[in-house]
């Protein structure tokens, strides 16, 4: 049984860190390409970040490239999204996912969450103003 479980989550002020974990079971790890998504209240869940099955390939949308960080550990089978300069409007629901790998890295199918096996069930995120 695969699972995703979320942690890190939280109240923090604006213009604060915040580092979100994802922890994985149940698949072979390191042939899922791993994706964060994000979805604020009222709002469709949308894509925010992507790393290859290897850690050597990112993908970002534009609202979050160079306060974000996305980063893998293979060998503990986690995912983590460290966030910096976090605005107010980055409130909401983080989630991470996992894509099998179709054996080559391509940005653009990581943003449609259609394409993700598996999904965690998410960890609140904050941020006051």
């Amino acid at each position: 049984q695969v699972q995703l479980a979320e942690s890190g989550g939280g109240l923090v002020q604006a213009g604060g860190p915040l580092r979100l974990s994802c922890a994985a079971s149940g698949l072979t790890f390191s042939s899922y390409v791993m994706g964060w998504f994000r979805q604020a209240p009222g709002k469709e869940r949308e894509f925010v970040a992507a790393i290859s099955t290897g850690g050597g390939n990112s993908y970002y949308v534009d609202f979050v490239k160079g306060r974000f960080t996305i980063s893998r550990d293979n060998a503990k089978n986690t995912v983590a999204l460290q966030m910096t300069s976090l605005k107010p409007e980055d409130t909401a629901v983080y989630f991470c996912g996992a894509d099998k790998t179709r054996g080559y890295w391509s940005p653009s199918y990581y943003r449609n969450e259609d394409e993700y096996d598996y999904w965690g069930q998410g960890t609140q995120v904050t941020v006051s103003s």
